[in-house]
């Protein structure tokens, strides 16, 4: 049976091991041997940590039987990202040029990850600078879906989502400032969660300057994982604070064991803006039969705009980047990374004067007072995590790529992050060869709902198998 523990869920294994009914190293060593048949297919962990992990394991056993569990992922592999520091190794953020720039101390994510007792086994691919949807680079190479090779894992945790769906590591991290925890989470057939802006520490002392303002507001950290609550579990621990981040807030209990709490919901089964794909529309639909069976008021009702928040998205955040990211990426990133690039600016107005931008940075308040007042009103929004079918690989790198199209169809998914609210990807069903999945939307620090509705939709939908890429 500890053969197949990598194919366990984290709080199954959290259970276990703090029961005694197995140990933490043999979790890990079952999640290392996992890593080391598939991920050769997939190259999805691209800085394996089997020493480390093995020693933090047999910690972890030590620690268990002398003080009992550290935290709520006590024993448990799991995997982080590669652009956030582990102390002694390099932060590269999938770019050539930062192969040497190694972490002087661990970061938020990774000490918070400690802290609970996780082991960690290996950290995940993601894009050149972590700002594309789909994960490859020069430095690491092409992450594979484990669903299917054609489409694309997502960005940018792309790495996490391909590692986690195929079971090498419980759960995994990623980030999230544009839908890169929640579209890997969707296009690899897992959950995702971005937690309101502010919740989760996301300090890395190797950082070469201070992000700029509209980024570091709605940049977050955020777990993915096959089950609710694994994702609860994670939240737990990446909710510890870290006094190095300036923006983190108290999560106040917010992630408590999860309770039957029905409230409405407003379903947004079809875009205004943009063709949805019927398979799309189908599974919000299936979703939200699951939710009023369980007692939800779910009512159909229009929603405020995703197309106008992701207009805003680009506007501010791609002006942001032209005074200042922008000019690194051109300089030492690479081609797949500049195509996308632009892609993001084509068409953005260019706000030169600092009138303009300090106005465009007030808009948010705007945008964001009217979602906050429609969910004051209807708790809960379930929609798309993306109004079209996964993407197939490098579809932004396509000479026909309408851009203004390629984002319409994103527009639930990328909206979202400059206006802070948190969001819950959430696989319902499949199409041919395909995940498929669906979102919920919820005011600031209302994750505890999205959760909460989450494991009603888990149960209707059942349990999350890990994938087999090679078969």
């Amino acid at each position: 049976m500890t053969s197949e523990l990598w194919s366990w869920t984290a709080s199954e294994l959290a259970s276990a091991i703090a029961a005694g009914k197995i140990t933490s190293l043999e979790a890990t060593q079952s999640a290392l041997a996992r890593m080391e048949a598939v991920n050769p297919a997939l190259n999805a962990v691209v800085d394996p940590l089997p020493e480390q992990a093995l020693e933090a394991a047999k910690a972890a056993d030590a620690a268990l039987r002398a003080h009992g569990p550290a935290g709520p992922l006590h024993g448990v592999p799991v995997t982080v990202k590669i652009n956030v520091d582990y102390e002694g190794r390099p932060t590269t953020n999938g770019v050539v040029a930062f192969k040497d720039l190694i972490a002087p101390e661990d970061g938020s994510v990774v000490r918070a990850i400690k802290a609970a007792g996780g082991v960690i086994v290996g950290r995940t691919n993601t894009p050149c600078f972590s700002m594309r949807a789909f994960t490859s680079n020069d430095l690491h190479g092409m992450t594979v879906n484990p669903h299917d090779s054609a489409i694309t894992p997502g960005g940018s945790s792309g790495g996490a989502g391909s590692a986690t769906a195929a079971g090498i590591g419980a759960m995994g991290h990623g980030n999230d400032i544009g839908g890169s925890v929640r579209g890997p989470a969707y296009h690899c057939g897992i959950y995702g969660l971005r937690p309101t802006a502010g919740i989760a520490g996301a300090y890395s002392p190797s950082q070469l300057a201070e992000r700029m303002i509209v980024s570091q507001m709605s940049s977050v950290q955020g777990p993915l994982a096959r089950s609710v609550e694994d994702v609860r579990l994670a939240m737990l621990a990446l909710s510890r604070p870290d006094p190095r981040d300036i923006w983190q807030t108290p999560a106040m209990g917010m992630f408590a064991p999860l309770e039957h709490a029905p409230c409405k919901v407003a379903l947004a089964a079809e875009s205004p803006d943009f063709p949805t794909d019927p398979a799309v529309s189908a599974a919000i639909r299936k979703a939200g039969a699951i939710l009023s069976d369980a007692g939800y008021e779910v009512v159909e009702v229009p929603t405020p705009s995703f197309q106008e928040a992701v207009e805003y998205w680009r506007l501010v955040l791609g002006n942001e980047m032209r005074a200042g990211l922008a000019g690194l990426m051109e300089e030492i990133g690479d081609a797949k990374m500049k195509k996308a690039l632009e892609v993001t600016l084509r068409g953005v107005p260019d706000v030169t004067d600092r009138a303009g931008m300090l106005k465009l940075i007030a808009k948010r308040s705007t945008i964001l007072r009217e979602w906050q007042a429609f969910l004051a009103q209807y708790p809960l929004i379930l929609t798309a995590t993306c109004w079209s079918k996964p993407f197939e690989e490098d579809y932004d790198q396509r000479d026909d790529l309408d851009a203004d199209a390629f984002f319409a169809a994103m527009a639930p998914l990328t909206g979202t992050p400059t206006i802070g609210l948190p969001g819950f990807s959430i696989p319902v069903d499949t199409v041919p060869g395909q995940p498929m999945g669906v979102q919920l939307i919820a005011a600031r620090y209302g994750d505890r709902a999205l959760l909460n509705a989450g494991a009603v939709i888990e149960r209707g939908i059942g349990p999350i198998a890990p994938i087999d890429p090679m078969g």
